[in-house]
């Protein structure tokens, strides 16, 4: 008989429960059990929890458990006709003959159950999967991220940067498909590397930490409605094998990017103990440009802005937990996540004002940028699982608390020069500026399964999160005196309270080669803002619906199509609301805009997955209709100063086709492909006239694995993002590339990686924005081409 059976792990956690629920002594009119002991084979050493599961002749899960401390079991058992298997992680599964439980001998004991060591393991266990890059279903995509070479010596920003589908622009802003909404979580709930700086905050998490990214395009109505294209899903590493695992990382690049990063996991008995600690130097320079004319009545005045920076930062990353296993199948999680980010910022600014031409250079101003800057925050979770009898039967719970904090402390000196270079009397500025943000966010989740007939599903699950976010924010500026004053309109404290209750249930079901789900969320919001010492309240409260609907048509385990539809929300977040004005760019100010209202989409897309020999192909056509679309736009005053802050238009229809797929064209070269061709009408004519536009767009990703001999493998990687159109002007073009190259050493427990990201040094923002009065063009570099060394080492991995 075969020492693989297929599921046997799994439906004996499921026969432990229901050993533990429903097997009662007190009402058994006759005891029948199975008892014996389970060793090692040679050493006699007792398996702890060793699985074992009962079987009848037609190979269904009856009963079973776990053994004890001592390697000994005990299993209750009606009458009947079974053989049982025997399962322990690193050893070869063990199944005995047939035996009968009868009235007249209604007890067993196997007796001593030897279990072989499997030959990788009679040393030490050294696993190095070889998981594929991507997983593909229809409604998910899964990328196992440690695969790809070019994230070694990264961060999250950087490993987003590298899927299908995503693009993330110099300034840290990701997009999906195009669309710069997106929901980003962190094993599943909202983080605090997300709330206040956006996806830009993900640069503070070490790749190393990552075990994989899910990337969901049309949520069911399992998932939070809000994200416009779709939920971004980061998984962080935890192990739950018996003994002590591990592995341990050190970085080395440059410009100077030091990090040292260790997941570490040690499972004994019922408690499997976690904890990862990453801690990262970066000094990161940065370079930009702008041009931009301000037309007069007789005057056309032009702005030539040159900028270059550095920000020197130095991040802490701690998160340790235990899973409790009460037994295989009801598990407590508990853990701890703290972060801290300290930082320092000089920017120097020069900006040349000139009359119609640039050769008429009226005086030239200099401005320097101080700012020190530090972010604590913290994250504590409980979650719990309970799996039933029967498959697909489980209740989830989660409890959440976040607290984040920011301080920034800023001092801005500048002073004005004429074109021979002389001081400008009375020119002198300087400012200095003190934010303090705040946020504590309370979050419960509630997901229950219950499966039906054959195939169906029944899902259903509350949701409720509570925060509450404080910006204290004070300008002020040196009279003639030297003594600083507030400026009006920038001492102020905005506070921002959300309640978000949500419910949702599910039904999907299967019957031949057809399976279909449909689901309805409803969310109850509750948003108020305050500006507190103004006394300016702007309360806003409504409740949605959001339908959400899944095909499938299977035409064979290698060919499968599905149509799905879902409502989504994109809530104004807290950068978006606050009326806080950046002053780091004394001519270029960003403010968000208390006003906005949420914007909604109605989300289709057609999906088509192919498997063949040698690779797989997925396509997909989309189709997206957003109305009130939340855009930042641009205005300048008489002066030239330019304020962008976001607006509602009034609509946004776009469509597109994506196709993803992975060949091997030969046993050493690996090709993976990504492409998105869109369209999208965009109209805001009412902010203004002829703010509107029609643009075609498309993004191109390719990636080439080369296995030269045994242990080395190079990687080399193609990106760019085409020129798209916006209502006021064009984001121009990025084209990059990205080499790596490994190599296995320390017997195969470690890696060595080099990476070279962005070798031509191309990978800049450009832009070029229109208004009635104005015209800029903007070329912005904050990454600059970096090369990276890292060493990993695995223990008992």
């Amino acid at each position: 008989m075969s020492n693989y059976h297929p599921g046997s792990f799994r439906k004996i956690t499921v026969a432990i429960i229901l050993s533990i629920l429903f097997c009662h002594p007190v009402f058994s009119q006759q005891e029948s059990k199975i008892t014996g002991i389970v060793l090692e084979e040679g050493s006699n050493s007792p398996l702890p929890y060793a699985s074992i599961g009962i079987y009848n002749t037609a190979d269904s899960l009856i009963s079973g458990g776990l053994s004890d401390d001592k390697g000994k079991f005990r299993i209750d058992i009606s009458l009947g006709e079974f053989y049982a298997f025997v399962e322990f992680m690193g050893y070869e599964p063990y199944k005995t003959g047939l035996f009968k439980i009868t009235e007249d001998s209604p007890s067993l004991d196997l007796g001593q159950i030897r279990m072989k060591t499997t030959a990788e393991n009679l040393d030490e266990v050294i696993v190095q999967g070889e998981k594929t890059i991507m997983e593909l279903s229809l409604d998910k995509r899964i990328f196992n991220v440690g695969k790809d070479l070019a994230n070694a010596g990264g961060n999250a920003s950087d490993i987003l940067m590298n899927l299908p589908s995503i693009a993330v622009d110099p300034e840290g802003n990701v997009r999906l498909r195009g669309s710069d909404n997106v929901r980003i979580l962190i094993d599943g709930k909202p983080s605090g590397l997300v709330s206040f700086k956006g996806s830009a905050g993900l640069r503070q998490l070490p790749a190393n930490m990552i075990e994989r990214v899910e990337v969901i395009t049309n949520p069911s109505a399992r998932y939070e409605a809000e994200g416009m294209a779709g939920v971004i899903n980061i998984i962080l590493k935890k192990d739950n094998n018996q003994g002590f695992n591990g592995s341990v990382e050190l970085v080395g690049g440059s410009p100077t990017n030091l990090g040292f990063t260790a997941n570490l996991n040690y499972r004994h008995k019922r408690i499997n103990w976690f904890i990862n600690y990453s801690l990262t130097h970066r000094r990161a320079p940065n370079v930009g440009e702008l041009y931009q004319e301000t037309y007069g009545e007789d005057t056309t005045f032009i702005l030539n802005q040159r900028n270059k920076g550095v920000v020197k930062s130095l991040n802490n990353n701690i998160r340790g937990g235990l899973d409790y296993y009460f037994s295989e199948s009801s598990i407590l999680t508990l853990s701890y996540l703290w972060r801290r980010s300290d930082a320092h910022r000089i920017t120097d600014i020069r900006y040349e004002d000139s009359w119609n031409t640039l050769g008429n250079l009226q005086s030239y101003t200099l401005r320097r940028q101080d700012e020190t800057e530090e972010e604590p925050n913290s994250e504590i979770s409980m979650n719990y699982k309970k799996t039933f009898e029967r498959k697909g039967h489980e209740l989830t719970g989660t409890l959440t608390y976040l607290n984040y904090w920011e301080n920034s402390d800023q001092l801005f000196t500048q002073g004005g020069y004429t074109p021979q270079g002389s001081p400008i009397a009375g020119s002198s500025v300087l400012q200095t500026s003190l934010n303090d943000e705040y946020e504590n966010q309370y979050l419960a989740m509630l997901d229950y399964v219950q499966p039906f007939g054959k195939e169906g599903k029944f899902e259903s699950g509350f949701r409720a999160s509570f925060r509450e976010m404080k910006n204290d924010y004070l300008v002020q500026q040196a009279n003639e005196s030297g003594i600083l004053e507030p400026i009006p309109g920038l001492d102020n404290i905005f506070l921002y309270d959300e309640n978000i209750l949500a419910a949702y249930g599910i039904l999907g079901n299967s019957t031949n080669k057809w399976s279909y789900q449909g689901g309805l969320r409803i969310e109850y919001t509750d948003v108020e803002t305050t500006l507190e010492k103004t006394n300016e309240v702007n309360p806003r409260k409504y409740t949605d619906l959001f339908p959400s609907a899944h095909l499938t048509y299977n035409v064979s385990e290698e060919n499968a199509f599905q149509i799905s539809y879902s409502r989504r929300v994109r809530r104004p977040v807290y950068n978006d609301l606050s009326p806080y004005v950046t002053l780091s760019d004394a001519r270029n100010f960003f403010s968000g805009n208390p006003d906005l209202n949420p914007e909604y989409t109605n989300s289709f897309e057609l999906g088509h997955i192919k498997y063949f020999d040698k690779g797989t192909l997925f396509t997909t056509v989309y189709y997206r209709s957003t109305n009130d679309k939340i855009e930042r736009l641009r205005e300048v005053d008489e002066d030239g100063n330019s304020t962008t802050l976001p607006f509602n238009l009034n609509e946004e229809n776009s469509f597109g086709v994506e196709l993803s797929s992975d060949y091997q064209l030969f046993p050493w070269w690996k090709l993976d492909f990504n492409a998105n061709f869109f369209h999208a009408d965009i109209d805001g004519t009412n902010i203004q006239n002829g703010y509107e536009t029609k643009t075609y767009s498309w993004l191109f990703r390719q990636t080439s694995r080369f296995t030269l001999i045994q242990g080395l493998d190079l990687q080399l990687r193609a990106n760019y993002d085409a020129r798209q159109k916006t209502v006021q002007g064009v984001r121009k073009g990025i084209f990059f590339m990205d080499f790596s190259a490994s190599k296995n050493i320390l017997q195969d427990r470690g890696t060595l990686v080099f990476n070279a990201t962005d070798i031509f040094n191309s990978r800049r923002n450009r832009y070029i924005s229109e208004g009635s009065n104005f015209y800029t063009e903007g070329d912005f570099q904050y990454q600059r081409r970096q090369f990276i060394l890292t060493l990993s080492y695995r223990i008992k991995q």
